[in-house]
C-alpha cells in the first residue's frame, strides 16, 4: 500500500479497503479483503458490516498510522489473529498470542463430538496440551455440570488460558496445571480419574516442517506444532489415558492428517476398543474418539 501521507490523499473508508485489498492480492495473499477489513474494523472500533454503512467516513490521520502499523505487520506474514490479538472459536472470543497456536475450525469437530456424546451429563474432563483453552474453556461453558482440568508445559500459555476461562466466566471449574505429558511421571500427578481425556497434541513431524505455510511456521509456538516423529504425543497419551480413565471413558484425539493407521493400532495396543474416527471439512481424518471397556 502506498505510504502516501493524508495530506497528499484524503482517504475514506472504502477507498483505504479498496487499496489495501488490491495491494495484499497483488503480494499473494489469498484472505486480502478479508484482512483489510479485520484491520480496518479493528482501527476503527467497527463490526466488518458497519465498514460498508460508512464507506464514505473519512480516515483521521491516527487511525490511518494505526492502520498502516498493523497492515505492515500482516505484510511481513504475521497472522491476522495475533494482529488483533483474537480468534472465534466456537463462537467464542479467545485471547490469541504467539504463546499459544490459533484455534482451528478443524479442532471444533473435537469439541462438537464430546458435547454429543456428553450432552447433559455432569463429567470430569482432562484437556492435555490446552494452549489458549479454547477446548477446554468451550466445554466448560457447553457442559455446565463438567469439571475441566487442563494442563499444558508451556507458563505463558497457561496464563492466556487463564485469562480467557475469566473471559468467558468458567474459572471456577478448571483447573489450570503446568505439566509436560511427556514425562514418565505424568499420570502420578492426578489423584481423580476422568470421563474424557482429550488433546489436540503437537502432530507434524519435523521432517514435514518446511512444507508447513511460513505465516505458521515462523509466528505460531514450535512446540505446540512439531516433534520428531509425530506420534510421541499419541502414544504417550494413549498409554498414560488407560491409567487416567474410568471404566468406560473416552479418549478424544485430534490427528494428523496421515495418522489413522498408526493411531488406531496404539489404540488397540493400550486397550481401547470401537474406534470412531471423523473427516474434517477438507476430507481428512481428523479425529478419533475410542473407549476403555467397561469393567464387570
Amino acid at each position: 500500500m502506498s505510504t502516501a501521507s493524508s495530506t497528499e490523499k484524503d482517504w475514506t473508508v472504502i477507498s483505504l479497503l479498496k487499496t489495501s485489498a488490491d495491494f495484499l492480492k497483488q503480494k499473494g495473499f489469498s484472505d486480502a479483503r478479508l484482512t483489510a477489513e479485520l484491520l480496518l474494523a479493528h482501527v476503527l472500533e467497527l463490526q466488518r458490516v458497519d465498514l460498508y454503512v460508512n464507506f464514505d467516513r473519512p480516515v483521521s490521520p491516527k487511525e490511518l498510522a494505526q492502520f498502516r502499523e498493523l497492515f505492515r505487520r500482516r505484510l511481513s506474514g504475521e497472522p491476522v489473529q495475533y494482529i488483533l490479538g483474537q480468534e472465534e472459536f466456537f463462537g467464542l472470543k479467545f485471547e490469541v498470542n504467539p504463546s499459544v497456536l490459533i484455534p482451528r475450525p478443524e479442532t471444533e469437530l473435537l469439541v462438537e463430538q464430546i458435547i454429543d456424546d456428553f450432552s447433559g451429563e455432569a463429567g470430569a474432563i482432562l484437556d492435555i496440551g490446552t494452549g489458549s483453552g479454547a477446548i477446554a474453556i468451550t466445554l466448560a461453558k457447553l457442559l455446565p455440570q463438567a469439571q475441566l482440568t487442563a494442563v499444558d508445559i508451556c507458563h505463558k500459555a497457561l496464563e492466556v488460558a487463564e485469562r480467557n476461562a475469566m473471559r468467558h466466566s468458567v474459572e471456577a471449574r478448571i483447573r489450570f496445571l503446568c505439566l509436560d505429558a511427556l514425562q514418565p511421571d505424568f499420570v502420578s500427578h492426578f489423584t481423580q480419574s476422568f470421563d474424557v481425556v482429550v488433546s489436540n497434541p503437537p502432530y507434524i513431524p519435523l521432517s514435514e516442517k518446511e512444507s508447513v505455510p511460513p505465516d505458521v511456521r515462523n509466528f505460531e509456538p514450535h512446540i505446540a506444532l512439531f516433534t520428531d516423529t509425530g506420534f510421541e504425543f499419541y502414544e504417550k497419551i494413549a498409554r498414560d489415558a488407560r491409567q487416567l480413565l474410568r471404566s468406560g471413558g473416552k479418549l478424544y484425539l485430534e490427528l494428523h492428517a496421515d495418522a489413522q493407521p498408526k493411531v488406531q493400532a496404539l489404540l488397540e495396543e493400550h486397550g481401547f476398543q470401537h474406534p470412531m474416527f471423523k473427516k474434517d471439512y477438507q476430507g481428512f481424518v481428523r479425529l478419533v474418539r475410542a473407549e476403555l471397556p467397561v469393567s464387570a
